[in-house]
């Protein structure tokens, strides 16, 4: 099966953020904050809605728990860094923002409840609307995220297209393990994950979200044991 809503999503990021890219420090500084304002308190809300899902609440404390301690153990984080700066030489671009904005743009992307169900309802059901849906809206993110971070977004599509056409793929092959639960907690998880995006967008506090991506992993296995 072909990941068409993947690709569509993909393509909207490189779009969007070549438009966001035109207008680099074009943009005076009361307006980028108040686009990320708004981008932080939306994300905020997408998050508590995600995380209202949850069916089981242990569950989804002991994932999020173990998860940040794996990822932690793993320096997720340092990796994606170190990842992003490689990135960022083989392209040899100078922007000082490269590494930040692939990295939040890709968290952003990839991290919430439209990635997951969208994929998965593809992948179950051959049905992109909501990966089309939420291309919609990554393409305008990306809109202001490259106006900040530069080009950097625009390879955030890299980790959108292995990321959501892979899961995907997985529904299609395993789609018979995939219980309206297991999806719920998936989704609830990713929520409390959002929420992390929106406290870094609102500089109240940065979440170092990419050590508690094992999160995501956690919980599928602690539903399907103990669910």
């Amino acid at each position: 099966m072909l990941p068409t809503g993947s690709l569509v999503n993909a393509a909207a990021i490189i779009a969007g953020s070549l438009i966001g890219a035109l207008l680099h420090g074009r943009f005076p500084e009361r307006v980028r904050t108040i686009v990320f304002q708004g981008l932080g308190l939306c994300v905020l809300l997408i998050g508590v809605q995600m995380a209202l899902k949850v069916d089981n609440i242990l569950i989804l404390i002991f994932s999020v728990l173990l998860g940040g301690l794996l990822g932690e153990l793993l320096d997720l984080e340092g990796l994606f860094e170190r990842l992003a700066t490689r990135f960022k030489a083989l392209v040899r671009s100078k922007d000082t923002g490269f590494t930040d904005g692939l990295i939040t743009a890709s968290l952003i992307f990839c991290i919430g409840a439209m990635a997951i169900i969208g994929s998965f309802d593809e992948g179950i059901r051959g049905d992109p609307t909501v990966l089309y849906t939420k291309s919609i809206l990554d393409g305008f993110a990306s809109v202001a995220l490259a106006s900040t971070y530069g080009l950097g977004v625009l390879f955030s599509f890299i980790p959108v297209l292995l990321y959501q056409g892979g899961l995907t793929l997985f529904a299609g092959f395993f789609q018979q393990h995939f219980s309206p639960q297991l999806i719920a907690q998936l989704t609830s998880t990713g929520g409390v994950l959002i929420l992390g995006i929106g406290l870094t967008l609102l500089d109240i506090k940065r979440v170092k979200l990419s050590n508690l991506l094992p999160a995501l992993l956690v919980v599928v296995v602690l539903t399907l044991v103990f669910g």
